[in-house]
């Protein structure tokens, strides 16, 4: 017999009429009676906080995740928790591709907490911000590559990176950071190269030269360095140089015993992003 059975069934007993307005009023005070008080939200502890986001985060409401870390980094100010909230958050922002919000967030920590046990993953979460090599839909569909785009954000990235390998070289992160360096330096290089290359095929040699001598310098152990040093030769030969021209070839020669640039040349590359038409 459920509640209102059983109300019905005293109330007959007693002979009282029974009407929706006694049937009302026990209902009211029997849920008054059996429920509790709804917290709010900006009531909840940091505890609560903390159990909340991680559940949001875990659903992939990485926004609302975010939030809710932001809000536990003020209650819990000045604790461990706040520290932990501060980084969560920065990884939600990440995640929503709010990449300069971020990088604000992962500064103030490593300049707030430089003692932090938590600082090599603050130095690889700051690398992995910016190690940016997701070209998006209009990248991957135009056939654009990472070395051919802007590299302040990898050598940023580079720079975390090394921080983290220097100051954590016994780290969990820090064998894949140094993967990663070698990835960013051989990009680096490769856009350097692409420069000098696009300065050659517009005549000026003088830039030419001095990019390609900028990359190999610079790059020695990059593969892009064989490259480098070709446009090097060419932009001297093309300049009347011929000894610089010389010691260029020299090198190649040493360096790259089976380059194929000298008998060959420039290798025909594929349509570039900017060549749609």
């Amino acid at each position: 017999m459920n509640w209102i059975d059983l109300l019905r069934h005293n109330t007959a007993r007693k002979g009282a009429p029974l009407t929706l307005a006694a049937l009302l009023g026990a209902a009211a005070l029997l849920a008054g009676c059996n429920s509790t008080p709804k917290v709010s939200e900006s009531q909840w502890s940091a505890e609560r906080l903390y159990s909340e986001a991680k559940e949001e985060a875990s659903s992939g409401n990485y926004e609302r995740a975010g939030k809710l870390y932001e809000r536990l980094e003020g209650r819990a100010s000045g604790t461990v928790l706040a520290q932990q909230a501060q980084l969560e958050r920065a990884y939600m922002l990440f995640k929503t591709n709010e990449r300069a919000e971020a990088l604000s967030v992962l500064e103030r920590f490593i300049k707030l907490h430089p003692t932090s046990p938590a600082l090599d993953y603050a130095l690889y979460l700051q690398g992995m911000v910016n190690f940016n090599d997701n070209l998006g839909l209009l990248g991957s569909f135009a056939g654009q590559e990472l070395s051919e785009r802007d590299q302040q954000a990898s050598r940023d990235s580079y720079q975390s990176y090394r921080q983290l390998v220097d100051q954590f070289p016994n780290s969990i992160y820090a064998d894949d950071s140094r993967v990663r360096m070698g990835y960013i330096l051989n990009s680096l290089a490769a856009y350097e190269v692409h420069v000098a290359n696009y300065y050659y095929r517009r005549g000026a040699y003088v830039a030419a030269a001095n990019r390609a001598q900028q990359a190999v310098t610079e790059f020695q152990q990059s593969p892009s360095a064989e490259e480098g040093l070709y446009i090097m030769a060419q932009s001297y030969d093309k300049l009347g140089l011929t000894d610089l021209r010389d010691d260029a070839e020299r090198v190649l020669r040493s360096s790259f015993p089976n380059s194929t640039f000298p008998t060959q040349g420039f290798r025909e590359k594929s349509r570039r992003w900017y060549q749609l038409w």
